[in-house]
């Protein structure tokens, strides 16, 4: 009889297929999309790792372009304050923005695999205009002399994704598809089963430990893309960039864990409620004692 080792590949399948459609659905709808991706790295404008760590990018390129001999700490602090001060206005968080903006195709190409080797970087070029303005504005000596340069602050080397790009690109174009095929095998799996109870119990205990498995892999590749990276590149600041192109990933990794478990515990007191309660030792003597005598 085909149909309990069918039900039995149809749910493995489907358990298989759950944190792929996770992957699939954020790698469509939150990398691929601009809209979407800059939306996602938006809050970053406002942690204090991320701006420290422009501050730093944009007073070192300043300062490689300019001497003021014995006032070159001074204007060096100058520099960073009004880019730390700059970093708190509305005209950051936009320019921070367009930066992302322009940065999503070079982040699409590296992960699909159809970049040329080099990183991925963010201009802030417009952020050093911003603070040239600033400083002049406030008479800081030699102001005027800062030039405006493409400062790039580099989020990864594409050649790190390594084998990982055409994978991705797959599970772009896999989209919602893959998370709609585990939800049908799944059905098909439960319906074919000859215990359906316990076919659930099983899906969903499976499906939560594939939550927890997508969970536990985005903080092991945490650690994994700090390990590998380079000494110029502020780690605090790459955390935080990590976090929140991850964090959604993560939340779903977490809700299957949670929705899996509950649906299997609630299969699990639905089916010991409607089991028949075993008759007790007294009902059995009083019926043994009401049936009628042989004699």
């Amino acid at each position: 009889m085909l149909r309990r080792p069918l039900s039995a590949v149809l749910l493995v399948i489907a358990v298989l297929l759950v944190p792929l459609g996770a992957l699939s659905t954020w790698a469509k709808y939150e990398i691929e999309d601009a809209d979407q991706y800059v939306a996602t790295m938006a809050p970053l404008a406002s942690d204090p790792d991320v701006r420290d760590a422009v501050a730093g990018a944009v007073t070192d390129s300043v300062m490689k372009e300019i001497d003021v001999g014995p006032l070159q700490g001074t204007v060096e602090s100058f520099v960073r304050d009004a880019v730390l001060s700059f970093s708190e206005t509305k005209a950051f968080k936009a320019a921070w923005n367009a930066a992302n903006r322009a940065a999503h195709d070079a982040v699409q190409d590296a992960l699909s695999d159809r970049s040329d080797g080099g990183a991925v970087t963010i201009d802030l070029a417009p952020i050093t205009e911003q603070v040239k303005r600033q400083l002049a504005a406030d008479d800081v000596p030699f102001a005027d002399r800062i030039p405006v340069t493409h400062t790039e602050v580099t989020l990864m080397e594409s050649s790190d994704l390594g084998p990982f790009g055409k994978g991705f690109h797959m599970l772009q174009m896999a989209g919602l598809w893959l998370p709609a095929a585990a939800v049908l095998l799944a059905v098909a799996g439960i319906c074919l089963a000859v215990h359906r109870r316990r076919a659930i119990i099983r899906t969903a205990l499976g499906a939560a430990f594939a939550g927890a498995f997508l969970g536990a892999a985005v903080i092991v590749g945490r650690g994994l893309t700090m390990d590998d990276l380079p000494k110029d590149v502020s780690r605090p600041a790459a955390e935080a960039v990590y976090d929140a192109l991850t964090h959604s990933l993560s939340v779903a990794g977490w809700v299957i864990l949670g929705v899996g478990l509950a649906i299997a515990l609630a299969a699990w007191l639905l089916r010991r409620r409607q089991s028949p309660a075993p008759s007790s030792p007294s009902s059995i003597v009083g019926r043994a004692g009401n049936s009628p005598s042989g004699d």
